[in-house]
């Protein structure tokens, strides 16, 4: 069964839209690992839109299950995961008019500042995890770059129309899977999951992590996030 990630970038979305001090991303993670949550999951963008530097520090001292931070790999923002210490860095791309993230890193077009931050990333003891569309062009160059992992962006998958439409992007996701597993690498998935389309990617040979977000914290607005969390996990479970 794949670890489930939760992100909690949108309860500090909302805590944004008022600049206070509620609803705390901090207590968000500790009813997502009373839940069931594998791995709690959070993107500290260079314009700080959700996430702040204050809860990154908080959630590396009270998180106890995987921490994965999401990041640019600009220098700035590589330095303080060196400093902090999460346990994996997933590098994404990143855009500052984007609303969520579009799409996989470009690592063939972004090879030399991907290959730098994962250096330094290595150094401090940080696992590596790539965000990659799944392309083969993209995906043949994790192994070379030192990734031990990579996230599958799943939006187009996420996207598309029950039926043909949605069969077709999911068997481009399981042939990127058996590209990823071949080269030895951890498979991750992620971007645009949800309780209605979640299990045939769960069900991707050797999966070992999904990243879900957004359509976890939109249930736990009726049913409160513990209970979200633990819907989830079941479904991921049949």
């Amino acid at each position: 069964m794949p670890e489930l990630g939760i992100n909690i970038d949108h309860v500090a979305t909302l805590r944004q839209a008022r600049r206070t001090y509620e609803p705390d991303p901090i207590w968000a993670a500790a009813a997502a690992e009373l839940g069931g949550a594998d791995c709690i999951t959070i993107h500290l963008r260079e314009d700080r839109r959700h996430i702040q530097d204050r809860d990154l520090e908080l959630l590396r001292q009270t998180v106890s299950v995987k921490l994965n931070l999401e990041l640019a790999s600009a220098e700035a923002m590589v330095a303080i995961a060196c400093r902090v210490k999460p346990d994996q860095v997933t590098l994404v791309p990143e855009r500052r008019e984007e609303v969520t993230t579009e799409g996989g890193l470009d690592v063939v077009g972004h090879r030399q500042s991907v290959t730098a931050a994962i250096g330094k990333l290595h150094e401090a003891g940080i696992s590596v995890s790539l965000f990659l569309d799944p392309d083969a062009r993209q995906l043949d160059l994790a192994k070379a770059l030192g990734a031990q992992a990579v996230e599958l962006h799943t939006g187009q998958y996420a996207l598309a129309k029950a039926g043909a439409p949605r069969d077709t992007e999911l068997a481009t996701l399981v042939a990127a899977g058996k590209q990823i597993r071949a080269a030895g690498l951890a498979l991750h998935a992620g971007h645009g999951l949800n309780y209605h389309n979640v299990q045939p990617v769960a069900a991707i040979t050797n999966m070992h992590e999904l990243n879900i977000g957004h359509a976890i914290v939109a249930r736990a607005v009726f049913i409160g996030l513990q209970a979200a969390v633990r819907e989830m996990k079941e479904l991921i479970a049949k």
